[in-house]
C-alpha cells in the first residue's frame, strides 16, 4: 500500500486536474477521498495512501519527480502460447524505479501479450508525465513492427501496432530496442509473477 507524503491540498488539486472525483472521507482523520480505475486514495494529514488492484494510476498523478524522460521496460508472457498469460512493466528515471505493474490478461499468445504490455507500458509513462521514453523488450518481433522493419500478416498485431503508434505521439522523443531477458529482468518477473499468483 504506497504512501505518499506530500501537501494534500496539491494532491488533491493534481488528482482533479486529470479529471478524477473527489470526495470528502469517510472519517473525521480523513481529508478527502479519490478513485481511478482500480485504485482508491485516502488523504491524511500531510499524505496519502493508495490502495486497490491497481496503486499506480493514481500513485503516478502524484509522485513529484521532475524526470521527463524514462527507460521503460516491457514484457508479455504466454504459457502455452496461445494460453494463460500476463505482463509485466516498469518505468526507471534518474531516481530509479519511479513506477511498476504487472497483470493477468487472460488467454492470449506470446506476441499478444508482449503488444499488451508495451501498450499498458505506453500508457503508464504518459500518465507518469515523460516526454522522452526509450522502451526496451525482449521481444525482437515487436521491436522490429513497431520500427516498421518488420510487417506482419496478422491483423490484429497490425492492429496493435497502429495502437502503439499512435500512442508514441504523445511523446516528444522516442525510441525502442530489443534488450536481452536478463536486461528485461524486472519486467520479465513481473509478468511472471502475475502468472504464478493465480
Amino acid at each position: 500500500m504506497p504512501t505518499i507524503e506530500c501537501d494534500t491540498d496539491e494532491a488533491r488539486e493534481a488528482l482533479r486536474a486529470a479529471g478524477v472525483e473527489i470526495r470528502p472521507g469517510n472519517t473525521d482523520h480523513e481529508e478527502w477521498r479519490a478513485e481511478r480505475g482500480d485504485a482508491i486514495a485516502v488523504a491524511y494529514d500531510g499524505k496519502v495512501v493508495v490502495q486497490g488492484g491497481d496503486p499506480t494510476g493514481i500513485t503516478l498523478l502524484l509522485q513529484e519527480g521532475s524526470a521527463t524522460r524514462g527507460h521503460v521496460y516491457f514484457d508479455g508472457a504466454s504459457r502455452g502460447n496461445p494460453g494463460p498469460a500476463a505482463i509485466g512493466w516498469a518505468i526507471v528515471t534518474s531516481d530509479g524505479i519511479v513506477a511498476e505493474g504487472s497483470e493477468r490478461i487472460g488467454r492470449t499468445t506470446n506476441n499478444r501479450a508482449e503488444y499488451a504490455a508495451l501498450v499498458r507500458a505506453l500508457e503508464a509513462a504518459s500518465e507518469y508525465g515523460l516526454k522522452e521514453v526509450d522502451l526496451r523488450g525482449d521481444s525482437q518481433l515487436v521491436v522490429k513492427q513497431v520500427r516498421g522493419e518488420w510487417n506482419t500478416n496478422d491483423p490484429d498485431l497490425r492492429e496493435r501496432r497502429v495502437e502503439v503508434r499512435e500512442l508514441l505521439t504523445e511523446f516528444d522523443r522516442w525510441s525502442i530496442a530489443h534488450v536481452p531477458r536478463e536486461i528485461n529482468e524486472r519486467a520479465d518477473t513481473l509478468a511472471n509473477e502475475a502468472l504464478d499468483n493465480e
